[in-house]
């Protein structure tokens, strides 16, 4: 197990560094965290899980979903019906993510008026300065 602290100590291996690196880039993008935590539910077919989502391109949730299955953390199954539907769910990896993904949900929730009130602060101060 690579220990978080790692990357910040220069004589460690810079190859877990580069993996931490790429994956939190893969998981801080707008749309990969929203993908898992809509499919911890349970599986959902494209059109069900773009509309659970919100404001994402078709383009944009189709590309984000190959990443993830790429990753290993998402699943595609076709089911042979006229049309053909497709439908996603997480993996055994992706279930694993979706629990930290959760805890950050929950953190996020918990900690959104005080993020608002930093922001109001910080935005107040920058008006005054500005005009200063």
């Amino acid at each position: 197990m690579v220990d978080s602290r790692t990357c910040a100590r220069p004589e460690e291996d810079h190859g877990a560094c580069g993996a931490i690196a790429d994956m939190l880039a893969r998981l801080g993008d707008k749309w990969s965290l929203l993908i898992v935590s809509t499919l911890r539910d349970g599986p959902l077919r494209f059109n069900e899980l773009r509309r659970r989502i919100g404001d994402i391109s078709q383009k944009m949730l189709s590309s984000t979903l190959k990443v993830l299955e790429r990753d290993g953390l998402v699943s595609r199954t076709v089911i042979a019906t006229v049309p053909p539907q497709v439908e996603y769910a997480l993996t055994d990896l992706g279930m694993e993510l979706g629990v930290p993904v959760a805890h950050l949900a929950e953190w996020t929730t918990a900690n959104t008026p005080r993020i608002l009130a930093a922001r109001a602060e910080f935005d107040a101060r920058a008006a005054q300065q500005a005009s200063a």
